[in-house]
């Protein structure tokens, strides 16, 4: 009987974690749903949605086009070092535009978004749980779903893609300053060959993932936040723990929408 116990906690003890991945998972899709079943019903708080955009979208845009001019010039750099010994120098910027359109942009973007809003979403709820005035808008019958998570979700997904966008303009920007200014490849050759090599489709994709990395961003956020616990030092291991867990998925899943999305829109050749 000893034995049988002891066995029974060692295998119980190595699935914890696994039963602790599926809980938090399966926590997050929870909250996902309730917030999304709150979208055909009254009152749409208009006021909450513009609030969340401004501090999701316009707080993080110098951010994002500091991020966004820098990776366009160390791209553009090392790419027209890289392809001058074979004298192809001008094709970098072609190759700079495609990995920022498909990859970089969105993934970077989404990164920084982590950083900064979804820590601030964490930390903002999660003061308001330790506090209790999540509890205070329940007894006042306001949905605490409606009234914090949908609004931050909503406005996570639509301008998450904007700031990809802008961060593949001012990249290319920075890439064109680097390639044509200061390594001299000739204007029309990098022109042409970013038109050759970056399809609408490569921007497309690119943000088809902004959606969604802007939707588990945020939503990693709200999710921290409404369970945090134990005063400040819980609302401070919520927002570090919202940061990583959001870092880490996003980079997860873009290698399944990569491969998902390169099957569905095909290869990224030029046209």
């Amino acid at each position: 009987e000893t034995f049988g116990r002891a066995v029974w906690a060692g295998v119980r003890d190595a699935f914890n974690p696994v039963v602790r991945f599926l809980d938090v998972v399966g926590g997050h899709v929870i909250l996902l749903l309730r917030a999304l079943s709150w979208l055909p019903r009254r009152p749409v708080r208009a006021g909450n949605y513009l609030e969340a955009a401004e501090y999701i979208g316009f707080g993080s845009l110098p951010i994002v086009l500091l991020v966004g001019a820098f990776t366009g010039m160390v791209m553009s750099l090392q790419s027209v070092y890289a392809f001058r010994q074979f004298g192809l120098e001008s094709v970098a910027g072609g190759t700079t535009g495609k990995a920022i359109a498909i990859e970089l942009g969105p993934v970077l973007t989404a990164l920084m978004l982590a950083g900064r809003a979804g820590a601030g979403i964490a930390t903002e709820i999660g003061t308001m749980r330790i506090s209790e005035q999540i509890d205070a808008l329940e007894s006042m019958a306001v949905n605490p779903v409606q009234y914090l998570v949908l609004p931050r979700i909503v406005a996570g997904m639509v301008v998450t893609p904007l700031l990809t966008l802008l961060f593949f303009i001012i990249s290319m920007a920075g890439a064109y300053l680097v390639a044509v200014v200061w390594q001299g490849v000739d204007h029309g050759q990098f022109i042409y060959n970013v038109k050759d090599l970056v399809r609408p489709l490569d921007v497309v994709q690119g943000e088809i993932k902004a959606v969604i990395f802007g939707l588990i961003v945020i939503l990693v956020g709200c999710y921290q936040g409404f369970h945090a616990s134990g005063g400040g030092r819980g609302v401070g291991l919520g927002t570090t723990r919202a940061v990583v867990i959001a870092s880490v998925t996003v980079l997860v899943t873009d290698y399944f929408l990569s491969d998902i999305l390169l099957q569905v829109l095909g290869p990224p050749v030029g046209s």
